[in-house]
């Protein structure tokens, strides 16, 4: 009995490594749960392009949107865990919980996380005729109305969603979403006056900037950002503010750790080129590139935070 065990435990240990061997040996697909034009959009194509030639194989990018994120998380959750179907995801998918009051799947139980790609700002901008100039009298004017100030957003869930909900709870103002498909729609409701201010990210906000169709009032990060170093942080006005997003690729449950970790070795190697550490430094984000398990962690601390600014915004899950 104890030469049987001995040879189970010896044999099980030499096919785990060989799950991963000849893979990927098919196409890839990359599942974007939102809308293109955005950041999440652009770097999960940019980073689809180079993972197939890292891997020799195609990496075919699909959007897959609704409910915030939650139809391409879903449709990633229920596909075979074989390494061939990933998720690119981003902040929505750590706080639906805590939007929704029945998710098809977990957050961090329904997927093995392989890698954060990204960790990134988003720009607090207004249109150019737009009363208020700084974050104070953008404060002073929410308070002064009688009507709530309006942000665009992609969806509850969003970057743009979240720095919102974050910023109305730690300046004690209201203000009230108007969710659009995508980035560009939502920059072109803010552009029109349709609404008052859109959280943007840098690689969509710095062209419109230097256009003359929005101006910047703050970054969400903690210290002013070195691509716009006159635009100050909203910490400068609101102490200890903070919103960040980030971009992270994960599979279904189940995916052998062998696949995991050739996934983690090819995306953290093309993250670690200097042509792409240059190419997204460009885009106003900040290269992460970590292990599975600082991933994991990473997305159990985002749950926690997100879910307690849920609740003490007043925001109720549908």
């Amino acid at each position: 009995m104890r030469y049987f065990i001995v040879a189970l435990l010896a044999w099980l240990a030499a096919i785990g490594p060989c799950r991963a061997e000849g893979y990927p040996n098919r196409s890839i697909h990359l599942i974007v749960p939102t809308g293109p034009g955005g950041i999440t959009d652009l770097l999960a194509r940019l980073v689809g392009e180079r993972l197939s030639k890292a891997a020799g194989q195609p990496v075919i990018v699909e959007n897959r949107i609704g409910a915030g994120g939650v139809t391409g998380s879903h449709y990633v959750a229920q596909a075979a865990p074989d390494g061939y179907t990933l998720l690119f995801a981003f902040p929505s998918h750590t706080v639906n919980a805590a939007l929704y009051t029945k998710l098809p799947y977990d957050a961090l139980g329904s997927f093995a996380p392989v890698t954060m790609i990204s960790t990134f700002p988003s720009v607090l901008e207004v249109r150019p005729n737009f009363p208020a100039r700084t974050v104070q009298e953008l404060i002073a004017l929410a308070k002064s109305k009688t009507d709530p100030l309006t942000y665009a957003s992609v969806g509850n869930g969003s970057l743009a969603f979240l720095s919102a909900a974050l910023f109305a709870v730690e300046a004690d103002i209201n203000l009230v979403q108007a969710p659009y498909e995508s980035v560009p729609e939502a920059a072109m409701a803010l552009q029109s006056g349709d609404v008052d201010m859109f959280f943007d990210t840098p690689v969509t906000a710095i062209p419109l900037i230097k256009a003359g169709k929005v101006r910047a009032l703050a970054v969400t990060s903690e210290t002013r950002q070195p691509s716009m170093p006159d635009v100050p942080s909203v910490s400068e006005t609101v102490p200890g503010y903070k919103a960040l997003g980030w971009n992270g690729v994960l599979a279904p449950k189940g995916t052998p750790e062998a696949v995991i970790e050739r996934l983690n070795q090819l995306i953290v190697g093309l993250l670690r080129t200097p042509e792409m550490q240059a190419e997204l430094t460009g885009m106003g984000v900040e290269v992460v590139g970590n292990t599975p398990n600082q991933f994991r962690a990473a997305i159990g601390t985002d749950i926690t935070k997100w879910s307690a600014v849920i609740k003490e915004a007043g925001i109720q899950p549908d």
